[in-house]
């Protein structure tokens, strides 16, 4: 029996540092891998776009073309009152400086403005050809040689530089998203633990899984060819660090109850794993399942999206399931100074906001449950008052000279095209595709350009402003009677994202309900509880978007909403909101096979999950209001609708309506499972829980 003893006490103590040298080993066999992660980034338009659409087989024709990819530029030269011959002279000059310094697919010729304000010079390189970083230096000393001077402005616009300028922005994002998402999880988990230690852990361990997540998806890339894009390694960042520190808060607050009730930290932390294991498996599971189904997307920014997410996800959770306890066990009971939980103390009895949050409920839940459903359908229809497409030039939150020149040019030439289409078509063709283009309506004019491989590109020029409806039908009627041919260019790659994107809505959407349906029944063994949680969160999501457009345009003064925005807050809003539904949904099955009552056993898990949940829920919004500090209008918007929609289930659904769904179903609420029917032995006393 000595012996037992001394070994079970051994194995206490080595098990957690067994655990934490496998993971200096996982994350040395990691570390050279999450370096070069930036390496493999790509925010080119292909990286973006659909695909299967025109506007990709453009993009990759035009790779494999003599001198590779054409980067193009549009320089514009402005003077308010009219420009002057010694302007005219200087743009003459420093176009003939940038095609010495450069290799240009044609001779510059500049297009003066009816009004005599301005000139523009449409310029194309193969020079960097698919590099981009060439490209953005190609760009860079484009803009170096074309300066104005003395009222003569001067920008350098067109889709290279656009390019350029995107690219700028994301490669700012990496530093600042990581640095204020951390600094935001350390604040709020300062002030939720109310320890200066305590919160140490959950952030390292986080950061930890961040820094996995980067080696995993650089093996990802290399091993599967998945696509790493500045937008989908910021989210992966956000869900490293949101969904992580939600599993160590739900964690954290078991193993605190539990240390009052086991003596052993190891002990106390084993029963911590076996109460709230399940649900966080689950909840890892449901966002797993949720961000895998955008693999069926055809946008593959949104496909390669999928993976990453799911790897941030499931880091998050291996850490938080195995680094952390250790980390917690080794430290033992003081790491909750001052508010140490003592073997055998009770908590001090109080009366929690959430307590008392349930007793309205439970008074009147049927009121409670349709004064919430009317409040969200009603919040609801302000997504009838979202701006329309979001354009190009509105994608950022500042004005670079790409979108500065654009602009000019919108003033400049209204009613005419500025942005030339791109029609790639077979060479043997190329001279009827040509004659058919010019005799299109809506066509000013078009220009054979390069060929090569058995393809001809030619530069077409509308007749309508950019993304505006008359060149969007241009567009169409090219695509529709140029047989054989792909029509690309930045306002059919616009376009090509609308479509694509409401597309993948109708095939994402059912895969994301159905795939988290299943978990939860698995879960729950019921029916009517996951269909309860997932009607809930979709309620949420239509919320969330309806506030976005009540403060889009009014109050951010967004001119367009990004195409993608209702797709990916879907499954991010469904995948995570069903998080906390599962929280409380498990415990309350917890509490029911204890032998609770319905209502007791619906209001207990309440005031016990309450406050954990609420702690969660602001994490996890934070961090996605932390994009809403980018400089880019997509990130923005992505970042608010994800951030009120957690707040609205945090504090609206999971509290009010599922709590008072549960307390008006009773029984039915477990239905077909076991737990729907009346127990044929007494009910046992209910077990005292601490309150969170």
């Amino acid at each position: 029996m000595r012996a037992a003893r001394a070994w079970t006490s051994r194995r206490r103590r080595s098990v957690p540092w067994l655990v934490l040298g496998l993971w200096v080993v996982v994350l040395a066999l990691a570390s050279p891998f999450a370096a070069k992660l930036a390496d493999v980034q790509r925010d080119r338009a292909v990286d973006y776009l659909p695909a299967s659409a025109d506007s990709t087989q453009v993009a990759k024709i035009q790779e494999r073309l003599p001198g590779g990819e054409a980067t193009e530029m549009v320089v514009v030269y402005h003077r308010d009152g009219g420009l002057t011959a010694r302007d005219r002279a200087t743009a003459a000059e420093q176009l003939e400086r940038i095609a010495g310094a450069h290799r240009l697919t044609g001779e510059p010729r500049g297009v003066p403005s009816e009004d005599g304000t301005t000139l523009m010079y449409p310029v194309a390189s193969t020079e960097p050809g698919t590099d981009e970083d060439a490209r953005d230096a190609l760009v860079n000393d484009v803009r170096d040689i074309a300066r104005g001077s003395d009222g003569l402005s001067v920008d350098v616009g067109g889709e290279g530089a656009l390019a350029t300028d995107a690219n700028e922005v994301y490669d700012s994002l990496d530093g600042p998203l990581l640095y204020t998402t951390a600094a935001v999880v350390a604040l709020l988990l300062v002030l939720i633990y109310r320890s200066p230690f305590l919160w140490l852990v959950p952030l390292a361990v986080a950061g930890v899984a961040d820094y996995l997540s980067m080696g995993v998806a650089y093996g990802l890339n290399q091993g599967f060819g998945t696509s790493v894009s500045g937008q989908s390694s910021g989210i992966m960042t956000i869900l490293v660090f949101g969904a992580g520190t939600d599993y160590a808060l739900l964690l954290v607050s078991r193993y605190r109850e539990e240390l009052r009730r086991v003596e052993r930290p190891y002990d106390a932390m084993a029963a911590a794993l076996r109460g709230c294991g399940p649900a966080v498996l689950a909840s890892s599971g449901t966002v797993a399942a949720g961000l895998l189904c955008l693999l069926a997307a055809d946008l593959n920014s949104s496909r390669g999206m999928g993976p990453l997410g799911t790897v941030g996800v499931l880091c998050a959770l291996a850490a938080m399931l195995t680094l952390l306890p250790a980390l917690l066990v080794l430290l033992g009971r003081r790491v909750f100074w001052p508010l140490v939980p003592r073997y055998g103390s009770t908590p001090k009895a109080r009366r929690s906001l959430f307590a008392a949050m349930g007793s309205s409920a439970g008074r009147r839940p049927l009121t409670v449950l349709a004064s919430g459903a009317v409040l969200l359908g009603a919040l609801a229809l302000g997504a009838l008052n979202l701006p329309g497409a979001l354009k190009q030039e509105d994608s950022f939150t500042s004005k670079p000279d790409a979108v500065a020149a654009m602009q000019t040019l919108a003033a400049a030439y209204p009613g005419h095209g500025t942005r030339p289409l791109t029609v790639i078509t077979p060479t043997d063709r190329a001279d009827a595709t040509l004659a058919e283009i010019r005799g299109t309506r809506g066509v000013d004019s078009a220009e054979r350009g390069r060929g090569g491989g058995g393809w001809t590109e030619i530069a077409v020029t509308a007749g309508s402003p950019p993304e505006s409806a008359g060149e969007t039908a241009t567009i169409e009627v090219l695509r529709d009677q140029l047989d054989g041919s792909y029509v690309g260019g930045p306002s059919a790659e616009q376009l090509d994202l609308k479509d694509t994107n409401a597309r993948d809505r109708m095939i994402v959407v059912p895969l994301v309900l159905v795939s988290v349906l299943l978990i939860l029944v698995a879960l729950l063994r019921s029916l009517v509880a996951p269909l309860l949680l997932v009607a809930a969160v979709v309620a949420v999501w239509g919320a969330a978007l309806g506030i976005a457009g009540l403060v889009f345009g009014p109050v951010f003064g967004f001119e367009g909403t990004d195409p993608g925005l209702g797709l990916l807050s879907f499954v991010f809003l469904v995948a995570l909101g069903v998080d906390y539904g599962i929280f409380l949904m498990h415990r309350m099955r917890e509490e029911s096979l204890n032998g609770a009552e319905p209502v007791a056993a619906a209001l207990t898990a309440l005031r016990t999950t309450g406050g954990v949940i609420a702690s969660a829920g602001l994490v996890l919004a934070a961090t996605f209001a932390v994009l809403t500090s980018m400089p880019l209008v997509q990130l923005v918007e992505l970042g608010f609708v994800i951030a009120v929609g957690v707040l609205l289930d945090t504090f609206l659904v999971r509290t009010y309506l599922v709590t008072s769904a549960s307390v008006a179903l009773r029984r039915r609420v477990w239905w077909p499972g076991s737990l729907s029917r009346a127990p044929k032995t007494p009910v046992r006393p209910e077990r005292q829980p601490e309150p969170v």
